[in-house]
C-alpha cells in the first residue's frame, strides 16, 4: 500500500465525499454542507489526490461512484456514525439534560411552542433549546439532538418518523366573513388574498390559482395580494383581518379553535409533504431524545384525533 494511503485524508474531504456520494450531486451536497459546489469539488479532488485514484465519474447528469468509491463509502459512513456516537456520550458540563431541537419556524411558533409547557411539566429535568430554522441539520457537526422537518420524509442516513399529515384550506378573520354575509365566493372576489411563499418546495401544496381551480371558483384574481415567506406570518395577517389566507391545517388549528379565524369552505386539499421527527439512529440511546420522541409523538396523535 502506498505510504500516502496509510495517512488519513483531511476530515473535510471525507465529509464532502460522503455527502456527494449520498446525493450524487455536487449542488445537493453543497446545500447539505452549507458550502458552495466549488468547495465540495475542491475537497473531493483533494481526496482523490491523496488516494491517487478517482472516486467519482463526472457526467453531464451528475456524479457516479467509481468501483473504488463504492468500496470505501460504507466504511467512511460507518466511521462518521461511530464519531457521532462517541461525541454524543460527552458534552459541556451542565449540558447533559439540555435537549437542542431544530424545527421549522412556523411549526415552532404555531404548533410546538404552545405545547412546550406540557413537556416541561412531564420532564422537569430536561431543558429544551429551540433552534427555529428552515436549514437542514448536519448532525455530524451541528450541536443539535433532534429535528422536526416539513418534507417528504426521505433524509439519507437518518431515521425519520411521521408525526402529522397536512392539508390546506382558506381561512379569514370572523368579521370579514360576517361582512360578506357569510358568502365565501363573494369574500374571495372582494377581499385581499394572502399568499404563502414558504420555502418548502412542496409542489403538491396548492397556491391560490390551484385551489380556486380545484374548487371550481371563477371570477377571482388569484394574482393580487401580499406574499409571505413563512406560513405563520400568513396566519397572523389573516387573524388581523388583512385578507383571506390559504392555511395549513396543522398550523391553523389553534387559531381556529380559539375563534381568531374561521374556515371558509369544506374543500380541503391534502398535500404530500408532512411533518417528520428526524434524527441519527444512535439518538435512540439518548434518554432525553427518547423522552422527547415519545412525548411529541403522543401530542401529534392527540392532535390528529381532535382534527378527525
Amino acid at each position: 500500500m502506498p505510504e500516502k494511503t496509510r495517512r488519513l485524508p483531511p476530515l473535510n474531504s471525507l465529509r464532502a465525499f460522503a455527502a456527494a456520494a449520498e446525493r450524487l450531486s455536487l449542488a445537493a451536497a453543497a446545500e447539505d454542507l452549507h458550502v458552495t459546489p466549488s468547495a465540495v469539488s475542491l475537497q473531493i479532488r483533494q481526496l482523490e489526490d491523496h488516494l491517487g485514484i478517482p472516486v467519482f465519474i463526472r457526467t453531464g447528469r451528475g456524479l457516479q461512484l467509481t468501483n473504488e468509491g463504492k468500496a470505501i463509502l460504507p466504511g467512511i459512513l460507518e466511521g462518521f456514525q461511530q464519531l457521532r456516537m462517541a461525541l454524543s456520550l460527552i458534552g459541556p458540563k451542565g449540558e447533559e439534560n439540555v435537549l437542542t431541537l431544530s424545527v421549522a419556524p412556523s411549526f415552532a411558533a404555531k404548533w410546538l411552542s404552545p405545547r412546550l409547557d406540557a413537556f416541561t411539566q412531564a420532564f422537569p429535568h430536561i431543558d429544551i433549546r429551540i433552534l427555529a430554522t428552515d436549514q437542514l441539520v448536519d448532525f455530524a457537526v451541528d450541536d443539535v439532538d433532534i429535528a422536526i422537518r416539513y418534507g417528504s420524509g426521505v433524509y439519507p442516513g437518518l431515521t425519520s418518523e411521521h408525526l402529522l399529515a397536512e392539508r390546506v384550506f382558506p381561512v379569514c378573520a370572523p368579521q370579514l366573513l360576517e361582512g360578506a354575509g357569510g358568502h365565501a365566493l363573494d369574500l374571495l372576489r372582494n377581499q385581499t388574498l394572502l399568499h404563502d411563499d414558504s420555502p418548502d418546495q412542496d409542489k403538491t401544496c396548492p397556491d391560490w390559482r390551484m385551489w380556486l381551480r380545484a374548487a371550481r371558483l371563477s371570477g377571482v384574481d388569484w394574482r393580487r395580494g401580499p406574499r409571505f415567506n413563512q406560513s405563520s406570518m400568513v396566519l397572523e395577517a389573516a387573524v388581523a383581518g388583512r385578507g383571506v389566507a390559504l392555511a395549513k391545517a396543522t398550523l391553523a388549528a389553534a387559531d381556529l379553535a380559539a375563534g381568531r379565524i374561521v374556515k371558509l369552505a369544506e374543500i380541503d386539499q391534502p398535500v404530500e409533504f408532512a411533518y417528520y421527527l428526524v434524527y441519527p439512529a444512535e439518538r435512540r440511546q439518548s434518554a432525553k431524545c427518547n423522552a422527547f420522541r415519545e412525548w411529541v409523538s403522543a401530542e401529534a396523535k392527540a392532535a390528529t384525533e381532535v382534527a378527525a
